[in-house]
């Protein structure tokens, strides 16, 4: 009777062993692969919209996949290169890296505080919420960040957030003596790959 009991228990412990190593072998680091990722910064001025591409960044996170499905999400890390933002007009990016105060904070970073909530919006596409501190020009502030993310070779991840700039204690730039005035707020579009 004893032999049948232990022998059972042996069985349950070697199960279990089983699924915890197949979970812990499936949750992997993973970084921003900046050749298949793509961040933009979208803004509004009384004249024309304009663009900043960013050139420098890179990022971590590690997420927990199961048969190509998406289980988990945590530890976001990003950081975007201040002069590494590009317009393609030498003028306007100048007036961007003073106004974002590149020459003391040459990085804008963006940190999250614990998992995120993930839930599948279709078979194979997940909805990814996360929450996080993000740091422009020396300030900080928590904000939550809403993704798109479609596993496969890597994790896809895409959306949108709006930054208003006044809550970095940056004032909107100008140009041309104040008959150019931008926007308060641009539109971060970010389209990233994480491997």
């Amino acid at each position: 009777m004893n032999t049948i009991k232990l022998s059972g228990m042996k069985t349950i412990v070697a199960m279990l062993s089983m699924v915890l190593f197949f979970q812990v072998a499936t949750a992997q680091e993973s970084k921003v692969i900046p050749s298949e990722s793509k961040v933009v910064v979208l803004g509004t001025s009384n004249i024309h919209d304009w663009e900043l591409m960013a050139e420098s960044f890179r990022g971590n996170a590690s997420f927990t996949t199961e048969n190509n499905r998406l289980k988990s999400a945590d530890n976001f890390s990003f950081t975007v290169t201040v002069e590494g933002l590009k317009s393609g007009k030498g003028g306007m990016d100048k007036n961007t890296y003073k106004t974002l105060k590149s020459r003391e904070y040459g990085e804008i970073t963006f940190q999250s505080a614990g998992a995120a909530e993930i839930g599948e919006i279709t078979a194979g596409k997940y909805r990814v919420e996360v929450q996080g501190e993000l740091t422009i020009a020396g300030v900080r502030k928590k904000v939550p960040l809403t993704f798109t993310a479609v596993p496969g070779d890597g994790i896809r991840l895409s959306g949108k957030t709006v930054i208003r700039m006044t809550d970095y204690n940056i004032e909107p730039p100008t140009a041309l003596l104040g008959t150019i005035k931008t926007g308060e707020t641009v539109t971060v579009d970010l389209n990233i790959t994480y491997k």
